[in-house]
């Protein structure tokens, strides 16, 4: 199988990050083959106890530009109905990565690269990056996560304004509007996001995961729900090593300067 999905870690990546690292020339378009080798890539990030923290990264020149239109001229109705729930599980694989994820885009993010950003935590957008969900433009919708996370992010309104048109979004509104964090020179957008992951990297691995969680799965139930999701994350966080250095370094020298270890207990 060719390796169109890379994962790497050491070198100038700071300790505790990985990188998956898409490529795909020249544009890194989504195929069936990508899709599962980010799968892949989250199961086994998943795994990793050594990584606290992934950045997702398509190369200076371009992020991802949408899935195989290819691919997807050739299917009918009853072969979409058996693979479309694959092509939205291969993102929600990374979504559900107990780790901060941060998606460092340079040039396109369109279509599943949009969609593919969005399974992110951040987004780090170089300033001539351009953003959008053109799905509409081939008749079809967004069919991996689009119609569902965009309108968490940015509400429903802004969500149906680029779904509904299939208009480019520069990177200046994708930051008014919410969906990206930062926007910096193209040449910075990999070092930023890396900087960002290395500083999530030492904080408490379980009570980062619980917050994620918490904040994540709480967003699909009521509020009464997230609540009682919340307390039990909270309680858990107690049975953690992290959590009884992170109170004690309080105690003893204020906040901001415990060391965290990542141990369970």
């Amino acid at each position: 199988m060719t390796d169109l999905v890379q994962v790497e870690s050491g070198g100038d990546i700071p300790p505790g990050v990985a990188t998956v690292r898409l490529s795909r020339p020249p544009m890194n378009v989504l195929n069936t083959e990508v899709q599962e080798q980010l799968r892949a890539a989250a199961g086994r990030l998943s795994a990793e106890e050594s990584v606290r923290a992934v950045v997702l990264y398509g190369g200076e020149k371009v992020f991802a530009a949408g899935a195989d239109v290819k691919e997807f001229a050739g299917q009918d109705h009853t072969t979409m109905l058996r693979d479309a729930g694959r092509l939205s599980s291969a993102l929600s694989a990374l979504a559900r990565l107990p780790k901060p994820v941060i998606a460092a885009v340079t040039g396109y993010a369109l279509g599943g690269g949009c969609e593919l950003a969005l399974s992110a935590d951040f987004r780090v957008s170089a300033d001539d990056a351009t953003w959008g969900q053109p799905e509409i433009l081939l008749g079809i919708i967004p069919g991996a996560g689009g119609t569902q996370r965009l309108p968490r992010l940015i509400g429903p309104a802004r969500a149906k304004d680029l779904i509904f048109t299939g208009r480019f979004v520069p990177a200046d509104e994708a930051l008014a509007i919410g969906l990206v964090d930062a926007v910096v020179p193209a040449a910075e957008v990999y070092p930023t996001a890396l900087a960002m992951a290395a500083k999530l990297a030492k904080g408490p691995t379980y009570a980062l995961a619980a917050a994620k969680a918490a904040i994540d799965e709480g967003l699909n139930g009521s509020l009464d729900a997230g609540l009682r999701l919340e307390s039990h994350l909270f309680a858990s966080l107690f049975a953690t090593e992290d959590r009884r250095i992170g109170m004690a370094s309080f105690l003893q020298h204020g906040p901001s300067k415990a060391a965290f270890t990542g141990s369970p207990s």
